[in-house]
Formats: structure tokens, C-alpha cells, sequence
């Protein structure tokens, strides 16, 4: 198992701990916010409101290390919007702790003698915890785990794009939703909320699993190269031609056929033993060879872009490029 796959069943795993702690912390903290007053007032459950803010430290954990694994593959993609969304994740368990605190102090209000406006105080925390909801799960999760994650799962090919699409849809879903309840059109935990929540909840939990059973898809990012976009470098002395850009650059497919590899490894041995002064005669043979070898499902590339996928080497070991 590569590192890269081993990365990926451990977001996948910790990407289920978010389900399973976000679920069982809500179900445990119910009571409390059903009726905070009542709870002061009576003997509340103390024991399974700590065991529901454990679960939501976990959650915290979670959240946090989901960003924070796949930082090292998604910036490869787009360091940007990788680094959005580790803080996406941190902005959103940021609001998740502050609710926490909401309700220990709500907690610790039953177990003390607070006084007459003890109950007052106790609606005041939970609409606090309530609050934490709406602009963190309900908000921040939209742009963070649905817009910025789904894009670069989407841009990179590391799942299956109909899931990543999820996540693109899910994600502005939840935004909207969120800044709905903000302005009480709608109400929260309402059926509006709750349609706008599902793709999203399917994306996470799709993830989730993918992640853990199957790893990430093959894709040029695993081992370091650009994204599927391609895009031609700005023209300039001793840059590349504008015939560059094509409908995708050969090194961008994901299951490149065992002809071309064997074209581009015998281009890679002619480029790193020779003179660039022979190029036309290494760009020459690489093409030779690639005609005799390819397949039938590269008849659309050009094969003297065979040559050209070495560019970026070349620059790199003899500090420029050549003019092809």
C-alpha cells in the first residue's frame, strides 16, 4: 500500500468518526436544549451531557485531522484552496467548541444554586448552542467540506466525479439553507433545512467510505504532477509552443496504456543521457516509437507529445526549456 492510499483510509476513517460523533453528541445534548429550564430545575443527566461533550471533543479531533491529512495531496492540486479548507475546518470546530461551553455552563448552572433567573440563563446558553449550530455545521460546513473539498476531489479525479458533484451541490445547498435560518425565512432543523442538508450528508458519508474501502483513484497529482487542467505556461524566450495546449496533455490520463509508458520511458532515458543539442534527434525517436506502439485509444493525441510531457524534467536538469 503506498503512502498516498494510506492517507486516504485514514481521512476516510476519520471522516466516519465525524458522522458517528456528530450524531451521537446531538442525540445526547437533546434533553438539555429541549428544555434547558427543566433541566436546572430537575437532576438532569449530567454524566450523558459530558459523554455527548466528549464526543463532539472527538468530533473536534476529526474534523481537524481530515484537513490536515489531505493537505499534503489536495496542494498539489491548488495550495489555495487546500489551505481554505484546513482553515474551513477549523473556523467550523471553532463554533463546535463554543457550544460545547454553552452547554457544560449549562450544566454546571443545575448542579449550583443559580437563583430565580438560573432558568433565563439556561434558555440563554442553549440559544447560544443553537447559534454555534446554524453558523458552524450549518454554514461553514458548505463552503469548507462541500464547495472547497468537493471541487479539488472533482478538479483531481481522486474520486469518482458524480460523488465529487455531490459535494458541489450539497455545498451552496447548505450556504443557503444556513443564511435562510439566519433571517428566519425558514426554521431550523425545519423540512426546508433538512432537503437542503442531504446532498451533503450523502457526500461526507460517500467520502467516508469510498476513502476507507477503496482508496483514492488513480490520478497525476499521487506522484506529484500537475492537475487534469494542463494549462500552457505563458509565452516567453525559450518557452513552448502555443500547440501546448491540446484537449488534454498525454501525462494528465489516468491509465496511461502500457505502450506510451514504455515510449515515455525510453523518451525519459534519451533526455536524461544526452546533450540538449540532440533534441530533434531524441524528439525524433521518441515519436518513431510511440507510432509503432500506440493504441487504439490515444489516435487523438499528437505523437510528438510523447516529447513534449518531458518539459518540465528537462528544464529542471538543464535550467531551460526547449523549443519544440
Amino acid at each position: 500500500m503506498t503512502s498516498s492510499q494510506t492517507i486516504a483510509r485514514v481521512a476516510g476513517v476519520l471522516f466516519l468518526i465525524t458522522f458517528a460523533t456528530a450524531i451521537g453528541a446531538l442525540y445526547l445534548f437533546q434533553p438539555v436544549l429541549d428544555d434547558p429550564a427543566g433541566y436546572i430545575a430537575g437532576a438532569g443527566a449530567d454524566n450523558r451531557i459530558y459523554f455527548g461533550a466528549l464526543l463532539e471533543l472527538l468530533l473536534i479531533v476529526a474534523n481537524i485531522g481530515t484537513a490536515v491529512v489531505l493537505f499534503p495531496i489536495l496542494r498539489r492540486q491548488n495550495e489555495i484552496l487546500a489551505l481554505g479548507y484546513v482553515t474551513a475546518r477549523i473556523v467550523e470546530c471553532a463554533f463546535i467548541l463554543a457550544g460545547i461551553l454553552a452547554v457544560l455552563s449549562l450544566v454546571t448552572l443545575g448542579q449550583e444554586d443559580s437563583g430565580a433567573e438560573a432558568g433565563l440563563i439556561g434558555y440563554t446558553l442553549a440559544e447560544i448552542k443553537d447559534w454555534t449550530s446554524i453558523l458552524g455545521p450549518g454554514w461553514v460546513v458548505g463552503l469548507g467540506n462541500g464547495l472547497i473539498l468537493g471541487y479539488l476531489m472533482y478538479r483531481s479525479g481522486l474520486v469518482p466525479r458524480p460523488l465529487a458533484a455531490l459535494g458541489l451541490i450539497g455545498g451552496p445547498l447548505i450556504v443557503l439553507s444556513g443564511t435562510l435560518v439566519l433571517f428566519d425565512v425558514i426554521d431550523q432543523g425545519g423540512t426546508g433545512q433538512g432537503l437542503a442538508t442531504i446532498p451533503e450528508f450523502f457526500w461526507e458519508l460517500g467520502l467516508g467510505l469510498y476513502l476507507t474501502v477503496e482508496g483514492f483513484k488513480p490520478s497525476p497529482i499521487l506522484a506529484g504532477m500537475p492537475g487534469p487542467s494542463c494549462r500552457r505556461p505563458d509565452r516567453g524566450p525559450g518557452e513552448l509552443e502555443s500547440s501546448w495546449r491540446r484537449r488534454e496533455c498525454v501525462e494528465s490520463l489516468p491509465h496511461p496504456p502500457q505502450s506510451l509508458a514504455t515510449s515515455l520511458e525510453r523518451a525519459r532515458g534519451a533526455i536524461r543521457h544526452n546533450r540538449m543539442s540532440s533534441w530533434p534527434i531524441i524528439k525524433e525517436k521518441a515519436t518513431k516509437d510511440f507510432r509503432r506502439r500506440k493504441s487504439r485509444s490515444l489516435s487523438l493525441f499528437q505523437p510528438t507529445l510523447v516529447a513534449r510531457v518531458f518539459c518540465k524534467e528537462i528544464s529542471l536538469t538543464f535550467g531551460h526549456r526547449p523549443q519544440i
